[in-house]
């Protein structure tokens, strides 16, 4: 068999799949791998296990067994399929994370319904990710309904709590050995960046705390206590008149959609103050007052001048108001992250694109992180991108969706990606 008929074939069979790939992409979303806290995970592992077993890999599940987040009640089960060649490398694998944020409200439609209306289907994860499981997980089974050979491996894993920084999906299977360099030389994790985009990294996090500690009384006499929430309301003050402006300024050079993502950025993700909770009143002055910041920045900024920046201003404001003391606690940090600009990967789907969509493909990096930051530090391998069906803009909204065209296509470029490397 010719190259050219080898991929006159799998373009063939991906299409020829359509209903299947929409039915299985329903399935997923059927499943409410809602996280936090995890539920279903084993579920949605195992529908996708049985997937990857009818197209010949073999399947094993991980458990993050050596993580906190796994318990009796909410399991963290990943699932990997792999797929072996005439040789164990070069070895291709696709990886998807298959847990979901809470759907919230304005929905019009079920967010778990999976329904499909006008060639869009909807529901929680239709975007942000089931379909790009589903149509990986058709690439593979559309090789093998060819009849075409690997010389070397393709492995295919849907992981969990991506959401939540990956730590017991895909930063598990690193340090288990499931994805090392040893054994890994292509990554595609199928986040929605559309059909024809190719996700070459993503931008930095640094999310903290500011905690306020204060002085209670009552709240007929505020003058004998001193508010926690108050000074947390200066602090956020100045960060806003002074930090966000400055931050405008700074531009990437790295390719980050949309384009106003190409500067940093601060967000406050919540506030906690006081004694009181939804229902109860308190007379009180807030003794203690926490905000979460989330603190996105750009490869030209290192996390050490990121970290100083924030110092800066909190001493400010505690120098500026006498009696006013703030802690800082680090959450989470993420370092930027990009693949090479000559990777072979990246050549590979741009020629697919060229080839499935008629068009050159857009390189692009993405605003928030995804779990290209685990393949690269942890597993070493840095031939790493994402490409996937979605609108990036509808993940996590109401009525998220997803074109079916797209899902379709998006499998058939991954499948000649396959090809071109592994085949």
């Amino acid at each position: 068999m010719t190259n050219s008929e080898a991929t006159d074939r799998v373009l063939t069979e991906v299409e020829a799949g359509r209903d299947e790939i929409l039915a299985f992409t329903a399935s997923l979303i059927r499943i409410p791998t809602v996280n936090p806290p995890g539920e279903c995970y084993r579920d949605c592992a195992e529908l996708i296990g049985e997937r990857l077993s009818g197209s010949g890999m073999d399947v094993e599940f991980v458990e993050a067994q050596n993580r906190p987040e796994h318990t009796t009640e909410h399991p963290r089960v990943n699932v990997i399929g792999r797929l072996e060649g005439m040789a164990s490398r070069p070895c291709i694998h696709l990886n998807g994370h298959f847990d979901v944020v809470p759907p919230g409200d304005g929905w019009k439609l079920d967010p778990f319904g999976g329904e499909v209306r006008d060639g869009r289907i909807y529901g929680r994860g239709a975007s942000d990710m089931k379909s790009g499981i589903a149509a990986a997980a058709f690439a593979v089974e559309a090789i093998r309904r060819s009849g075409v050979s690997l010389s070397g491996s393709v492995e295919l894993s849907g992981t969990v709590d991506e959401e939540s920084g990956g730590y017991a999906g895909v930063a598990h299977l690193c340090k288990a050995g499931y994805l090392a360099a040893e054994r890994t030389d292509y990554v595609v994790i199928p986040e929605p960046f559309g059909p024809d985009r190719i996700c070459v990294g993503h931008r930095g996090v640094y999310w903290f705390d500011v905690i306020a500690e204060g002085r209670v009384a009552h709240g007929s006499m505020p003058h004998l206590g001193r508010s926690a929430i108050s000074d947390i309301g200066v602090l956020l003050y100045e960060i806003r008149a002074k930090l966000e402006p400055e931050l405008a300024s700074r531009i990437s050079v790295m390719p980050v959609v949309p384009e106003e993502a190409r500067h940093p950025s601060i967000n406050v993700n919540a506030v906690w103050g006081g004694q009181v909770s939804e229902d109860q009143q308190s007379p009180c002055v807030a003794d203690r007052c926490v905000v979460t910041f989330d603190r996105r920045f750009i490869r030209e900024e290192s996390l050490d001048e990121v970290r100083r920046e924030v110092a800066q201003v909190v001493a400010a404001v505690e120098q500026e108001n006498e009696g006013c003391s703030f802690r800082i606690e680090e959450r989470m940090s993420v370092l930027p992250t990009q693949a090479p600009q000559d990777s072979p990967l990246i050549s590979a789907l741009s020629k697919a694109i060229r080839k499935v969509q008629g068009s050159e493909a857009e390189l692009v990096a993405s605003p928030g992180t995804y779990d290209q930051k685990h393949v690269s530090r942890l597993a070493g391998v840095d031939h790493c991108v994402a490409y996937g069906p979605g609108p990036l803009e509808e993940a996590h909204q109401p009525d998220e969706s997803c074109s079916v065209d797209d899902i379709v296509t998006s499998a058939q470029v991954m499948a000649l990606v396959v090809l071109e490397l592994v085949g």
